[in-house]
């Protein structure tokens, strides 16, 4: 279901839809109370909402779509301004899956085929999501231990309660078969000195709840983070992973020193590395070409994380779509350091966690509602 104010917008969109083979436009209304009267007859398995339309503006009509049909995938679409990000964030904390921002004019999205690319993979690795969920009774993947032992992780039927909004998901692109054994490796025997950590779908939910959980152990290291979010979106996550941490989290700029309890996010449009000059490590900031489709990227952070800590890198890989982290992840474990991946019951999207987890070299594959804990054990000096 695609619900726009905008003629020209539905039709684009809705024309999208229908020639993916793999797709199905069901209905296209102009705003939320028309969507939302229609959300049992249409019976969508995801809705691109607008945030400002006429007589019922998007924000109003999530809940209500949600309580009517409460395993409703719902994408967020706005323009670019701070007020529209702040309400997408918002609505992630309502109940929204994720977010899309949208050119600013009717002739941009008409010509955009990035926004065309990522709106279409939005739909299908969402829609997958819900579709394709295990059984209760499926089997859960398990973990094989550097020494040989199995440790299974959570069931999908017993999946640790995620704060609201943060959805529970099943099966997805890159996610692996119910019962298959993903390897993992011994922790790094040094404590810490940063943690960095990467997400994209489902990520501002999952960074909160993580962020939150480590607490004031957070004061001991800093964070680097690369979340997929264009510019405005990214500042906006800064002042919330504030609140949540109760720590300071701001947009990285250029040549800054990292400090110890600061978190610092990738401005959107720019990776984000680290680099070690005089005994000091900075932030750097480049407008180099996409990698993975993404800028900012992941993998970039990794890297270069790794070549500045080493075996001191505890790295985190949050829900999200594609495999961006996956060569990162090798960096790190290469360079002695440690890796944790979100599981996939407790994913979003379980590609960027999944591809993490298929190479083999995490340490952990954990529900979110442990990893947060599991950090704060691992800077304490519990390697185990």
């Amino acid at each position: 279901m695609v619900v726009d104010d905008s003629v020209v917008i539905r039709g684009l969109i809705g024309r999208w839809v229908e020639e993916d083979p793999a797709l199905q436009l069901v209905a296209a209304h102009r705003n939320g109370r028309f969507a939302v009267d229609d959300i049992e007859r249409s019976a969508p398995d995801v809705v691109v909402l607008d945030i400002e339309m006429p007589e019922m503006d998007g924000l109003t009509a999530l809940p209500l779509m949600l309580k009517k049909k409460r395993d409703l995938i719902v994408v967020m679409a706005s323009t670019l301004t701070r007020r529209n990000a702040e309400i997408s964030l918002r609505a992630l904390s309502l109940g929204a899956q994720d977010y899309i921002p949208k050119p600013e004019t009717s002739s941009a999205v008409t010509t955009s085929q990035d926004f065309r690319r990522d709106l279409i993979e939005k739909i299908k690795a969402l829609g997958q999501r819900r579709r394709g969920q295990p059984s209760a009774g499926a089997r859960p993947m398990r973990a094989q231990t550097s020494a040989g032992r199995q440790a299974a992780q959570t069931p999908v039927s017993r999946a640790p309660a995620v704060p609201r909004g943060y959805a529970r998901a099943g099966a997805v692109p890159h996610a692996a078969p119910a019962g298959l054994e993903a390897k993992t490796r011994a922790y790094s025997n040094v404590r810490p000195r940063i943690i960095a950590i990467g997400s994209s779908t489902g990520g501002p939910q999952a960074l909160q709840k993580v962020l939150s959980d480590i607490g004031t152990a957070i004061r001991e290291v800093p964070v680097v983070v690369t979340q997929h979010m264009p510019p405005t979106f990214t500042a906006i996550l800064a002042e919330h992973l504030a609140k949540a941490a109760i720590c300071p989290a701001k947009e990285a700029e250029h040549g800054e020193v990292l400090k110890p309890g600061h978190i610092y996010v990738a401005p959107g449009g720019h990776h984000m590395t680290v680099v070690k000059e005089g005994g000091q490590v900075m932030a750097q900031l480049n407008d180099e070409p996409p990698i993975n489709f993404c800028r900012p990227a992941v993998d970039p952070l990794f890297d270069s994380v790794a070549k500045v800590y080493g075996s001191a890198t505890l790295a985190v890989v949050l829900t999200g779509m594609g495999h961006d982290g996956a060569d990162g992840v090798r960096t790190i474990a290469a360079g002695g350091g440690s890796i944790i991946a979100q599981d996939e019951a407790t994913s979003v999207v379980w590609g960027m966690p999944g591809a993490a987890a298929q190479t083999g070299l995490c340490s952990d594959i954990l529900p979110i509602s442990d990893i947060g804990p599991k950090i704060v054990r691992v800077l304490s000096g519990g390697f185990r």
